[in-house]
């Protein structure tokens, strides 16, 4: 064979080989595509419902009538309405209860704009969403892995009972719930003092920004469970810029350290308690307070009855300011 012809078959093979050696650099190669891990955009921390009602609410209501106050690392918004008097009376800080705004439509709203007109400025708060009642996670128990027999066949689980041991698979359902019930009211105490602790730098935040105005009279009006945590602030903080407490259907918010009934009766300051004695279970929370109270020395407890009128709600709040402000000023 040539010389010539040797090289020539050389020549064919190596070229029939390049293609395949290109092929498999190629497949060695790292992919662009699977090199960069894809980059998650960050989401922002959701907003608390508290926190997006307020901005709903700053599409609602002049902007003359908000204010932004700082409390702590929180800054929250507030509605304020000076007298319209040359001698304003003082202020009324209105504090809302559980999922109300600073302009609810029952109590909190009509209060705020109706004080005004009688000599007294109004500063409605809003408050953080509770802690304890943010619903608490939940650890699910890992079913445990049945032993091997001696024949290698797992036995059967013990969390699948069969109907000879229906009743301990119940009793042991039951302990469990028992443990899941402990456990949500060992955090709801713990979060209390936290839920406290912000609640009441808003309330001194309030309490501040009156003063700035020259209010020669702090009044704090609580709706619902804003009462409790009225009540709760001035027991705890015992501000002495504030001078006395309208509580307006109290009540108690769930998984607290302390109840209406112990608060409200040894406040030392004038405190009116008003409930609707139309409702049986706002009546019946009233007998207890005022018992509560006959117990105390010396208390400045006082009771004030309304009447729901759920046909004419105008009329109903009419009642419920004319009340507090006959309480407030006795000569007018």
């Amino acid at each position: 064979m040539s010389t010539l012809y040797r090289t020539t078959l050389a020549l064919c093979c190596l070229a029939s080989i390049l293609p395949l050696g290109a092929m498999a650099a190629d497949a060695e190669k790292p992919s662009t595509a699977t090199e960069a891990a894809p980059v998650e955009a960050t989401r922002p921390p959701l907003l608390e419902r508290s926190q997006e009602d307020a901005q709903a609410l700053e599409r609602l209501v002049p902007k003359a009538e908000q204010q932004t106050l700082q409390a702590g690392a929180e800054r929250f918004l507030a509605l304020w309405k000076p007298a319209n008097s040359n001698d304003p009376q003082g202020a009324v800080i209105i504090v809302p209860g559980a999922g109300e705004t600073a302009d609810w439509p029952n109590a909190v709203g009509p209060l705020r704009r109706k004080f005004p007109d009688v000599g007294w400025h109004s500063l409605s708060v809003s408050l953080p969403d509770l802690l304890a009642d943010s619903p608490q996670a939940r650890v699910e128990a890992k079913p445990t892995e049945a032993p091997a027999n001696d024949n290698g066949e797992s036995a059967p689980a013990k969390d699948t009972p069969t109907d000879a041991n229906a009743n301990v698979a119940q009793a042991t359902a039951a302990d469990a719930d028992a443990a899941e019930s402990t456990d949500a009211e060992q955090a709801s105490e713990q979060n209390d003092p936290a839920d406290a602790e912000r609640i009441f730098a808003r309330l001194d935040a309030a309490v501040a920004y009156a003063q700035q105005h020259d209010a020669r009279s702090i009044v704090l009006i609580g709706h619902g469970s804003g009462a409790y945590w009225a009540a709760r602030y001035l027991s705890e903080k015992q501000p002495a810029q504030v001078q006395k407490l309208v509580m307006v259907a109290a009540q108690t918010p769930a998984r607290v350290e302390h109840d209406l009934e112990s608060l409200a009766p040894t406040l030392k300051v004038p405190t009116a308690d008003l409930y609707y004695a139309t409702r049986t279970s706002d009546r019946r929370a009233a007998a207890l307070r005022l018992q509560a109270s006959k117990r105390q020395k010396d208390s400045q407890y006082r009771q004030l009855s309304l009447i729901a009128m759920p046909g004419n709600k105008a009329a109903e709040q009419e009642q419920l300011f004319r009340r507090v402000r006959g309480w407030l000023n006795p000569q007018d």
